[in-house]
């Protein structure tokens, strides 16, 4: 693992794009935790939900830090440098309390 990260610039205060995973509530799947991509917006599920579509997102647009986001976790994860971030200062807040499906 990285100690150091070369995409903090690539960080932006984002709008959720769902309340939950966005592409397993369009499926009707479910999820273990969320993660918001704080490039875009977007929110997919972790690596240990059975769809990953915050890493399929990354992989489908390149965009590097994602945010554990249920609820937001202060912590972030940089897909290229493979760096834990500390976001604390900087977390998204929920607009609503988010469903948990598992």
């Amino acid at each position: 693992m990285s100690e150091t990260c070369t995409h903090l610039s690539t960080i932006r205060d984002v709008t959720p794009s769902a309340d939950g995973c966005e592409e397993c509530l369009k499926s009707g799947s479910w999820w273990v935790h969320l993660r918001l991509c704080r490039t875009c917006g977007h929110v997919g599920c972790c690596d240990d939900s059975p769809n990953r579509h915050a890493a399929k997102h990354f992989h489908a647009t390149d965009h590097p830090i994602i945010e554990g986001y249920d609820p937001p976790e202060g912590w972030g994860w940089c897909y290229v440098d493979k760096a834990l971030l500390d976001l604390s200062d900087r977390k998204t807040p929920h607009p609503r309390p988010i469903p948990r499906f598992f």
